[in-house]
């Protein structure tokens, strides 16, 4: 794998304890920004990485084509539905962006496994062996993760997600939605941008309208697998442009 981010549990929130429902919180959020409010979230998490294992992370990393979706472990059919809604929801909200559910493990591009609390520190080990995965709790201490691999153009070419299904509703959707927004390219965390869910310190179980802009300036036809900083500057006024009239449509905001 290229690089890995995880969510952590929230200090004062212990696992299993859910916070007000989604809605409630997405209902006070935040829906302006200004153009540099915008590109410092993206410049921070579309570059770099969390954790890194290996190769460059000063380049654009995206898929370049359909992204599938398959979900796999012993999740009830009522989280596999609510991992389903949050694929729907983040295709309906990120445009140019072609992602869905597959129940083909062979078509998959993003592969969601579905583990119980307990189990997760020997799924991790079972991916990147005890030494790298006692690293890993160490330094992340996940309560899920997500990571990708990309080729040499930087295109990502598959993507791993761990979710814990046994720690609350409010927890899984938090996890669903950061880990699955992170495995499309922006992997990088950030304490320093306090609006966006790829900030450790903020949960919130919905794709909130900030994270939108990151997502589709990402996914934007212009913003190409392997650009540069300087490459991305070059294009992103009309990109931004569009980017602001689409989350608008979407979010019935008019921006």
């Amino acid at each position: 794998m290229l690089a890995l981010a995880a969510v952590a549990p929230a200090s004062g929130t212990p696992a299993g304890k859910d916070k007000p429902p989604a809605a409630v919180q997405q209902h006070a959020d935040r829906r302006d920004f200004t153009d540099a409010e915008i590109l410092e979230g993206f410049f921070k998490t579309a570059f770099g990485a969390e954790y890194h294992l290996s190769g460059q992370v000063d380049r654009i990393r995206k898929f370049d084509g359909p992204v599938r979706v398959y979900a796999e472990g012993e999740a009830s059919p009522a989280r596999r539905a609510e991992l389903a809604r949050v694929v729907e929801d983040i295709a309906a909200r990120v445009n140019h962006l072609d992602i869905a559910m597959t129940e083909d493990s062979d078509e998959a591009t993003v592969t969601v496994h579905l583990v119980l609390d307990r189990n997760l520190n020997k799924t991790i080990a079972s991916f990147f062996g005890r030494a790298q995965a006692r690293d890993i709790h160490k330094t992340l201490d996940p309560q899920c993760l997500s990571g990708f691999r990309k080729n040499d153009r930087f295109e990502i070419i598959q993507s791993d997600v761990l979710l814990t299904i046994d720690n609350g509703d409010f927890v899984f959707l938090d996890c669903a939605y950061e880990e699955l927004l992170q495995s499309l390219g922006p992997i990088n965390d950030t304490d320093s941008v306090p609006w966006t869910m790829f900030n450790d310190k903020i949960q919130k179980g919905y794709f909130d309208v900030y994270d939108q802009y990151l997502l589709n300036i990402l996914y934007h036809p212009e913003i190409k697998p392997g650009m540069t900083v300087q490459e991305v500057k070059a294009v992103l006024p009309q990109v931004l442009q569009d980017v602001r009239a689409f989350v608008g449509r979407s979010n019935g905001t008019g921006q």
